[in-house]
């Protein structure tokens, strides 16, 4: 599926899909800190041609946040469709976001500067993809 942007000669802009987890700890959920970045991200990123939501989100935790999940084990709880930060206005990214669980203690690896437990009230420092996933969290009663 496409969104509405258009790229050079007017030729439409794939939708970005991307994999995330949902880490609640303490009616709180963890988020990111890119190298570079002032603004909050769930842990994950741009899912690979033929890897499954799961394994992305699962790599993705990994790689930034030094987690290991089992892909197997984490629970998919729903899809945000959004504007995309930083690109063309009308081109979306598509989060699934997966709900981990674990004891491990998540640390910043990789392009990460810093990890965050955030809640409902933490938006304003989201781009629109992570504040719609916090309003989701808060809706359903998993984060304050």
């Amino acid at each position: 599926m496409t969104g509405a942007a258009s790229g050079p000669g007017g030729a439409a802009l794939a939708d970005i899909p991307v994999a995330a987890i949902a880490l609640v700890r303490d009616r709180r959920v963890l988020m990111v800190t890119a190298r570079g970045r002032d603004v909050w991200f769930m842990p994950g990123g741009k899912v690979d041609r033929g890897e499954g939501g799961a394994d992305a989100a699962a790599r993705e935790a990994r790689e930034e946040v030094a987690l290991e999940l089992d892909p197997a084990r984490l629970d998919e709880l729903f899809e945000v469709a959004t504007q995309a930060h930083g690109e063309p206005d009308g081109r979306l990214v598509r989060m699934r976001v997966f709900r981990a669980v674990t004891d491990a203690s998540p640390h910043p690896s990789a392009e990460i500067d810093a990890v965050h437990w955030a809640a409902t009230d933490d938006a304003w420092r989201c781009p629109p993809a992570g504040a719609e996933v916090l309003r989701l969290l808060g809706a359903a009663g998993l984060i304050d």
